[in-house]
């Protein structure tokens, strides 16, 4: 299974980026709005310059107290970026994230992004493709 089915998948087809230069109580407010765990920080709204996500605002606030609704996404997001692209391989992927403990990934095109998958995504599409196997198996041994 490849990460471009998981996109294809998705009921959201695209990405919601902020700039760089956004206050971390706007970036809050997105991702309470929408329910995200993170948003992709891009400058030019077609790369990924760095991920913001529920855990580094955390980190924020345990630094910098209240003051950190002042802050910009560049000053806290994560910079070190793991990307994938839309041929990549799901079980791949889904070591990398546990390896490196994140939820959330952008899915590039050359450079260009083109998607997010979260870990979520990926374990949804594993269990159902699992379960379509064990249906094929079981009406196999049926005789069906």
């Amino acid at each position: 299974m490849f990460i471009r089915q998981i996109l294809n998948a998705k009921a959201y087809k695209g990405v919601v980026t902020a700039e760089p230069s956004t206050p971390l109580k706007n970036l809050s407010d997105v991702l309470s709005k929408y329910n995200f765990g993170c948003l992709v920080i891009s400058g030019d709204g077609f790369t990924a310059d760095g991920i913001l996500s529920e855990r580094d605002i955390v980190r924020a606030f345990s630094r910098h107290g209240s003051a950190a609704l002042e802050l910009r996404a560049e000053d806290v997001m994560t910079r070190r970026l793991f990307v994938c692209s839309l041929d990549d391989d799901v079980d791949r992927i889904l070591a990398t994230m546990s390896k490196h403990r994140f939820r959330h990934m952008p899915v590039v095109e050359g450079k260009t992004l083109v998607g997010l998958v979260t870990l979520g995504d990926m374990v949804k599409a594993k269990l159902s493709r699992v379960s379509m196997e064990n249906e094929a198996l079981e009406n196999m041994i049926k005789g069906y």
